[in-house]
Formats: structure tokens, sequence, C-alpha cells
């Protein structure tokens, strides 16, 4: 069984920046689309970004395209989420996610992945 575990959030003033991180554990083959999504109170399970098996392919929600940029380090099953220009309305708890026999075409759709981190959470300031 995959687990995934985010690092890296935190309070941050607006227009500043954070990396995620997630570790994933227990991956016995390299075909796992990987991604973030978020999520506020209140508020339905939003897609951020993901990435295919090999790092490429990459989509962005319109919110953050020019501000995010996801990569992956499959030598150490790691996907990450730089983020910039932080603004409130990213205030969420981010979730990492990895979907198992992929396509190579990353999906937009939550129910679509197979494993999911407990989640890191992202509060930005005004």
């Amino acid at each position: 069984q995959v687990h995934l575990v985010e690092s890296g959030g935190g309070l941050v003033q607006a227009g500043g920046s954070l990396r995620l991180s997630c570790a994933a554990s227990g991956v016995s083959h390299s075909r796992l689309n990987m991604g973030w999504f978020r999520q506020a109170p209140g508020k339905e399970r939003e897609f951020v970004t993901a990435v295919n098996w090999s790092g490429g392919l990459p989509e962005y929600s319109d919110s953050v395209k020019g501000r995010f940029t996801v990569s992956r380090d499959n030598a150490k099953n790691a996907v990450y989420l730089r983020m910039n220009s932080l603004k409130p309305e990213d205030t969420a708890v981010y979730y990492c996610t990895a979907q198992q026999n992929p396509l190579s075409v990353v999906t937009r759709v939550p129910n679509e992945y197979d494993f999911w981190g407990q989640g890191t959470q992202v509060t930005v300031s005004s």
C-alpha cells in the first residue's frame, strides 16, 4: 500500500512563498501520476496541480497558474509544490495524491486518484 506524507505548510504573509513536500512509501512500481489538491473550510476539494509518472504534462488550475510549480524526484519517491506570490485565498489544507496505473495524461478529477496524504495546513495572512 502506498502512503503519502506531506510537509512544509505554515503561516506566511501575502506575497510570500512556501515549498511543500510529499514523501511516498510502499511504492512497488514507478507508474504513479502525482499531484496536489486543496480544501478550505466549508468548500469542496479543489484541484491544484499534477504531473505524470515521468514528471511531464503538468496541469495547473487557473487560480494558481503562473505562481505555483510542481516537480517530482522519482529517485526519492517525492513530489514538490513551490508556491510563490501567495494570496489569502490560497489558505487551505493541501493534500498530496497519487494515481496508480495511470495514463500519461493527468486527471483533475479527485476520485480518479488512489492514495492521499493527511494534508498540511497553509495559511496566508493579509
